[in-house]
């Protein structure tokens, strides 16, 4: 029997982020073993239901991410929910062996899980991707600091919890504890998966010119891009040779001051290159260029981009602590205590200036097994099949 996987913000979105991107690859790899019918809370309806075509074609994988992470309804579907609220005319939800929801959800959906929760007739599991917001509520939209609390509140209405990394199985266990909740739903650290590296992807080699490093991430303020650009000015300035570059979507409200570091040092003429949101076709095509990535992130509830890093055979410079420290464990990064400017520079400079010890992280990493999609919707069915459930 088939499971419902709750997609009501991803199927209503071109952005391609974390959660989207675990939403959609959960949609693939469930729907290719188990059955999936994707549902969303329609507020013009008012009620839950399967998608429809135009709903499902947005979790299919996308080459081209939109430059927003926000929802949007055409007018079609809002004349559509209307109607069939009107009418009394709703797709009902189909028989189904369980729930899994994969997005942080608004308080607006939130509030109507129990209808949902209703129609299921098997374990309710949610993934859990972090609590920075509670860490790190300086470099964090407001508007997820103020829901995280209620959310992190509601998460114990299911059944299970499914963090992505051991990380941050903690930190929930550790909010719940202060919080004085003595019944919680079981919380199971499962790792995610990356996207394979594309067919046509030709094999690493040195390209030429000065080498480059790489940081793949949405700007903002916890992503630390101002500490990786001091870091490189410093390298700069010393004589050091190599371009840097940078890709993902900027967040309107926590990008400004990065932002602007950029266009200085643009304008000073370093060798600093901004792409904004990038099709996948030339993420790939920077992977397979660069010399190592960064990852200078304060916090991580999992750290895709030092995994999708490793998958292309290249090393990465990252935390050492947190869910980036068990991205690390397995060989190919170079980690560091703190993401400072300082401590960037130090590592940044040895793997510019230590030729035998970049080889030896580039063989590390061409060695490590990568973990799949389909191994993280594998892991994740079967753990769900062990839970007791409220039916």
């Amino acid at each position: 029997m088939m499971l419902l996987l709750d997609a009501t913000h991803t199927s209503h979105t071109r952005a391609q982020t974390g959660i989207q991107r675990v939403t959609r690859a959960l949609f693939a790899e469930l729907g290719a073993t188990d059955g999936v019918t994707a549902v969303c809370y329609d507020p013009y309806l008012r009620g839950w239901r399967p998608l429809n075509r135009d709903e499902t074609s947005n979790l299919q994988p996308r080459e081209i991410a939109g430059a927003s992470r926000g929802a949007r309804w055409s007018l079609a579907q809002k004349i559509t929910g209307h109607a069939s609220r009107l009418t009394g005319r709703r797709r009902a939800l189909p028989d189904n062996s369980g729930l899994v929801c994969p997005e942080l959800f608004s308080a607006k959906v939130g509030a109507h899980y129990p209808e949902l929760f209703a129609a299921v007739r098997g374990p309710r599991v949610a993934t859990f991707n972090d609590a920075i917001a509670l860490r790190y509520p300086e470099l964090t939209p407001s508007a997820t600091v103020a829901r995280m609390p209620a959310y992190l509140r509601e998460l114990l209405q299911f059944d299970g919890i499914a963090a992505i990394s051991e990380d941050s199985a903690a930190a929930l266990r550790d909010y719940w504890r202060w919080l004085g909740v003595t019944k919680t739903p079981p919380v199971q650290g499962i790792p995610l998966g990356v996207d394979p590296v594309p067919q046509d992807t030709p094999p690493s080699s040195a390209p030429s010119g000065p080498p480059t490093l790489l940081y793949v991430s949405t700007i903002e303020g916890r992503k630390n891009h101002a500490a990786l650009l001091d870091a490189c000015e410093m390298l700069w300035r010393e004589g050091q040779v190599f371009r840097l570059e940078l890709i993902g979507l900027a967040r309107p409200d926590t990008a400004a001051a990065a932002l602007r570091r950029i266009e200085r040092l643009q304008a000073f003429g370093r060798p600093l290159a901004y792409h904004g949101v990038a099709p996948a076709s030339e993420v790939a095509a920077a992977y397979r260029r660069c010399a190592f990535t960064v990852y200078p992130s304060l916090a991580e509830g999992f750290g895709l981009p030092v995994f999708e890093s490793l998958s292309y055979g290249k090393p990465g410079v990252c935390s050492a602590h947190g869910a980036m420290g068990e991205a690390a464990r397995g060989g190919g990064c170079l980690t560091v205590d703190r993401v400072d400017a300082l401590p960037l520079a130090a590592a940044i400079r040895s793997l510019l200036t230590e030729p035998a010890r970049l080889a030896t992280l580039t063989a590390e990493a061409a060695r490590r097994p990568i973990r799949t999609w389909r191994d993280y919707a594998a892991d994740l069915r079967s753990w769900m099949r062990s839970l007791p459930h409220r039916g």
